[in-house]
């Protein structure tokens, strides 16, 4: 199966101890952070989270990995 590019996750920088929010509803304009728009579409709030150190990561945008916030591949499986 081939993957599916609309939902390829985002890489991203992060950076320690800043809290960020994960969009789980998928309406954000901010993909992959949240931007309130779940307010709107009454969907789930976001997932907040943060680093223990600055890194590089790629986050989910098809809300289907099982280790949220981070890419697991399952995009490819849509």
């Amino acid at each position: 199966m081939s993957e599916n590019k609309a939902f390829s996750p985002v890489k991203v920088d992060l950076e320690k101890d800043r809290k960020y929010g994960w969009c789980t509803c998928g309406k954000s304009a901010n993909e992959p952070f949240c931007d309130g728009a779940h307010k709107e579409h009454k969907a789930g709030p976001s997932l907040k989270f943060s680093v223990e150190e600055d890194k590089t990561a790629h986050l989910c945008t098809c809300k289907q990995t099982s280790n949220p916030p981070y890419c697991d591949g399952s995009h490819k499986n849509l």
